[in-house]
């Protein structure tokens, strides 16, 4: 349930502002809500390269297969927008990239107050919550805990890119075929390793599936904001994406 000490606090602050600075009777206490409490990278170094380590493989590894290659230019950017962010999620669990959180330096209210609202959207942008890292750290578990081998994590990252669903493409139909042909791979790659496991399958497509609950821009914010600042981290994988 969300809280109102927001609110609250804005008026209490308004009415310090109004009366001259005359302390109110009572403070409500701050509000502690996950939703709202913004966090950071405790090591923003070492967690920031290990990230960006992952970004340019999982680049690296869309730009390394002929079947994306074959698509035309329109396609793979499409897919790229589309996949970066699930793709890149995946190279965390592959790598065991662990990582560690603290609450952000809140934004004073009472700059809020004086500045009438007239902050721009640059100087306060969108900040990790703790119930979205959260949230991917209990995707990441999911991973770790099926303990899947390189070929799986490859044919899995097959089945992410070729997603024939991402509205406007031209060869909706051919992505399909190879969507179909990375899921047929993986359930072969599973007789051999798991053959007592039939439902790993399954398990594998269930757990890929939390995947769109991760929203690009927590990823952004959180692990390459402090690296790229204010640039467009998209453009710099498309960049990435055509360069020869």
């Amino acid at each position: 349930m969300d809280c109102d000490g927001f609110g609250q606090s804005n008026a209490i602050l308004f009415s310090i502002l109004s009366r001259g600075g005359s302390t109110p009777k009572r403070v409500p206490q701050t509000c502690h809500c996950e939703k709202r409490r913004t966090v950071c990278l405790k090591t923003p170094g070492e967690t920031c390269q290990a990230a960006s380590d992952v970004l340019v493989k999982t680049v690296h590894f869309m730009k390394s297969l002929p079947a994306f290659q074959q698509l035309p230019p329109k396609d793979q950017l499409s897919l790229l927008q589309n996949c970066w962010a699930p793709l890149f999620i995946l190279g965390l669990a592959q790598d065991r990239v662990r990582f560690e959180v603290h609450d952000s330096p809140a934004h004073s209210m009472l700059k809020r107050i004086l500045l009438n609202g007239r902050e721009t959207p640059s100087s306060d942008p969108e900040q990790p919550t703790l119930a979205g890292v959260q949230t991917l750290k209990a995707c990441l578990k999911k991973f770790w805990s099926l303990d899947l081998s390189p070929k799986e994590y490859a044919y899995l990252k097959g089945t992410v890119i070729f997603n024939p669903d991402v509205p406007g493409l031209k060869a909706s139909l051919f992505i399909e075929g190879l969507q179909y042909e990375a899921q047929h791979a993986l359930k072969e790659v599973l007789v051999p390793l798991h053959p007592e496991d039939r439902g790993r399958f399954a398990r594998i497509l269930l757990t890929a599936s939390a995947l769109k609950t991760i929203p690009p821009s927590l990823i952004t914010e959180l692990f390459f904001r402090p690296v790229i600042g204010q640039a467009d981290l998209l453009n710099l994988l498309i960049d990435m994406l055509f360069s020869r």
